[in-house]
């Protein structure tokens, strides 16, 4: 304290008269709290009123010990009980889901009618006038630790609810991206206080990003680990609105899987996955905007097998040819055979998109108008998800065959 008991002097017959009245400070400084702070103005009924009591009584009583000894707060004075109170106050308004604002209010209030009441009686019982500036010192200065105390007991509840929370809500991702049923997901949601949402968007992102990515998303939303090396991390979205979602997460380097119900989010998790081992283009990376991609890479040897029997017609030729000649043809089936748009997309004459045309044709023969043959093309050449994002199909794939006769 910036001022201690022992600057004062309090004679035998004040302290007396102080101890004697200790009881009906007690209980004016109770009723000024409960009057003048809101939230406590229900508690005389119940145990926080019963508390209230308690804590104002112990830590006037600590006070006028300490009062009453010469050698300040050094170690074995009884200033300790009433900081244990004090500490103990501020875990219990942690954990009723209160801030330190009203204790703080009722400290405040407190300290005031304490003081008042105190000097007071001091006064009467033959304290010099003059002293009465000096007690005020000792009496605040005393609740300013006792404050201090109930905020460090609120921290210490929180960060000490906060971590057993955020287990019980990595439990909730666990059992929602293992595939977990609706049962287990429901009890473990209601363990940690998480109201389970009609819907669950999956977002993977550096775990350096998690803490700013979260402020700027939904209510509910749960981050958790998803790597071993604790690099990556995953977040559950409940009812994300898909554009806000983005607009949130660009410049994170986030993979957004598709938003899907709640128990299917397992198969947003998948998405998310894949599309951040195909290294979609993007940021942040929709999926939704790259399923032909994805689906191209969900089995590159697949692919890589696909392209080889279908392009088969082309072996044989110099590398730069089968380029242009790969490239034409993919932009003749995406073109629906269209030479003009060809042309366009290729930057050359349409001329050369009719002679490179002539060439494919002796090449493939009668396959370009087998929609079979054409599916599997369109496939093999959709490499990239801008030239897969314009596929039409095999229906007008393979019109874009019968159309083009050359």
């Amino acid at each position: 304290m910036s001022q201690t008991p022992g600057d004062l002097h309090l004679a035998p017959s004040v302290l007396d008269a102080l101890r004697e009245g200790l009881d009906e400070v007690s209980r004016e400084a109770v009723a000024s709290i409960i009057a003048e702070v809101p939230s406590y103005s229900r508690a005389l009924a119940g145990s926080m009123g019963q508390n209230i009591r308690a804590a104002v009584s112990l830590a006037l009583g600590v006070f006028l010990d300490l009062a009453a000894r010469s050698g300040g707060t050094a170690p074995g004075t009884p200033m300790a009980p009433a900081l244990t109170g004090a500490y103990d106050l501020g875990r219990g308004e942690a954990r009723s889901g209160r801030s330190m604002d009203a204790l703080l209010a009722a400290y405040r209030v407190g300290a005031r009618v304490s003081w008042r009441g105190l000097s007071a009686r001091a006064v009467a019982a033959g304290q010099p006038a003059g002293d009465v500036a000096r007690f005020a010192e000792m009496v605040f200065a005393y609740i300013d630790q006792l404050s201090a105390a109930s905020v460090a007991g609120h921290a210490d509840e929180l960060e000490t609810t906060g971590r057993v929370r955020q287990r019980l809500l990595e439990r909730v991702a666990q059992l929602l991206l293992s595939g977990a049923g609706p049962d287990a997901v429901h009890a473990a949601a209601e363990r940690a206080d998480w109201p389970v949402p009609e819907t669950l968007t999956v977002v993977l992102l550096p775990a350096a990003a998690v803490r700013g990515a979260v402020d700027l998303l939904p209510s509910g939303t749960i981050a958790a680990g998803d790597s071993e090396d604790g690099e990556r991390a995953v977040l559950l979205v409940p009812d994300a609105v898909r554009p806000a979602l983005l607009h949130a997460l660009a410049g994170r380097h986030a993979v957004v899987g598709p938003t899907k119900a709640w128990h299917e989010a397992r198969v947003s998790h998948r998405r998310a996955e894949h599309a951040l081992a195909a290294r979609a283009a993007g940021d942040p990376v929709d999926t939704d905007a790259h399923l032909v991609a994805l689906v191209l890479a969900a089995d590159p040897q697949a692919v890589a097998d696909l392209r080889g029997r279908v392009l088969a017609p082309l072996d044989g030729m110099r590398a730069s040819t089968r380029e242009k000649l790969e490239e034409t043809l993919r932009a003749w089936l995406l073109h629906q055979g269209r030479r003009e748009d060809v042309a366009a997309s290729l930057f050359v004459h349409p001329q050369t998109v009719r002679y490179r045309m002539g060439q494919l044709r002796d090449a493939f023969g009668d396959r370009l108008e087998d929609p079979d043959e054409v599916l599997a093309l369109v496939l093999a050449l959709g490499r990239s998800p801008a030239s897969s994002s314009g596929a039409r199909g095999t229906r007008a794939a393979s019109a874009a065959a019968a159309k083009e006769r050359r």
